[in-house]
């Protein structure tokens, strides 16, 4: 099992890149850099590239809608190149609150539009003169533009023509064309114990139709980590993180976080963060995150607790231990996990 960790999004991010050496030091093998409604990730992880050597530089995520297939592909290939290969295409189609209130574009078809994007940036890599029928017509037909356009490939030769892309998904038929098309899956809150029962069916139609030159699926879990017998208080570290994404991260019926929480077996509890974090009563809703959940979706506790829970995430497949780590000596904390493994 990999390590891997992602850096903070809302902070200072010359800051956050020039950490990343230091993790890199200490045995993290993948840094992830956020977007959301922040920075861009791509101008970070460009930074990020020139302070590291070995580490894997993945977005997680970029948003399938702020961006087109074409740009999605010379982006991941021009970080390839200044990384010398270690880039990661980390894609999702992000949510209605932050699709439609940030970039001002419809929220629909994120299936279909996951897919044509996968494919056309597989072509541009492979140096293919790109054309697409879909919602991403290439080149623009007559009529819907000047229809001058023309099937056109990328310019420069890629350090690699298969960057690996993972896909962030959470609802079943999401999950499922991870299993079918991606290299990697970045789920969240994720529950070993549960993921089998929430997600296992939809993995297992995916992957009956997965090309076996993908590879198998690598999967990208984790949480807070804190390792020794002190730690428990760290464990309330979390609280306004999963309440923020279990009750503010999307509206009534449309919070994909809430619905995975529901499916884990807390549908009360779930409905309470809700209402409290969408009536302003943040706090509350921090405090009523289940203790149960927060014990099993991150790894906080004495080692034998952390072993233990290693093994859960394992067992899962989870293939990349992404991790928070907490506490005084976060590096430290680091190798304690790599000596673990």
């Amino acid at each position: 099992m990999e390590i891997s960790t992602t850096l903070k999004y809302a902070g200072d991010a010359v800051a956050a890149a020039e950490e990343a050496a230091a993790l890199e030091q200490a045995g993290v093998d993948v840094a992830w850099v956020s977007e959301l409604y922040g920075f861009d990730a791509p101008t970070i992880m460009g930074f990020l590239a020139a302070r590291t050597e070995r580490i894997r530089i993945g977005s997680a995520i970029l948003p399938i809608y702020s961006r087109t297939p074409a740009l999605l592909a010379q982006t991941a290939a021009g970080l390839d190149a200044v990384s010398g290969g270690r880039a990661i295409l980390g894609l999702g189609a992000s949510g209605p609150q932050v699709v439609e209130g940030w970039h001002g574009v419809p929220y629909d078809k994120p299936i279909q539009r996951t897919r044509e994007i996968v494919e056309i940036v597989r072509r541009v890599w492979r140096r293919e003169a790109v054309t697409n029928d879909g919602l991403y017509p290439l080149p623009l037909p007559p009529g819907a533009g000047t229809g001058l356009g023309k099937p056109l490939k990328l310019i420069n030769r890629p350090v690699r023509e298969r960057i690996p892309v993972f896909l962030a998904a959470l609802g079943e038929r999401n999950v499922e064309l991870v299993a079918e098309i991606a290299e990697g899956w970045l789920p969240f809150l994720f529950l070993p114990e549960k993921a089998r029962t929430v997600w296992g069916e939809a993995l297992d139609r995916g992957a009956a139709k997965r090309d076996a030159a993908l590879g198998p699926l690598q999967t990208v879990a984790g949480g807070l980590l804190a390792i020794g017998d002190d730690t428990d208080e760290l464990l309330d570290l979390a609280r306004p993180f999963a309440a923020l994404y279990i009750g503010g991260m999307g509206a009534k019926g449309r919070n994909f976080y809430n619905n995975v929480v529901r499916r884990y077996g807390y549908e009360a509890e779930a409905e309470q963060i809700q209402e409290l974090y969408l009536s302003g009563r943040k706090q509350e809703a921090e405090a009523a995150v289940p203790r149960e959940l927060l014990r099993l979706t991150n790894l906080v506790g004495p080692e034998g607790f952390v072993r233990e829970r290693l093994a859960a995430f394992a067992e899962a497949g989870v293939t990349v231990l992404n991790v928070a780590p907490a506490g005084p000596d976060p590096l430290g904390t680091l190798r304690r996990l790599r000596a673990l493994l």
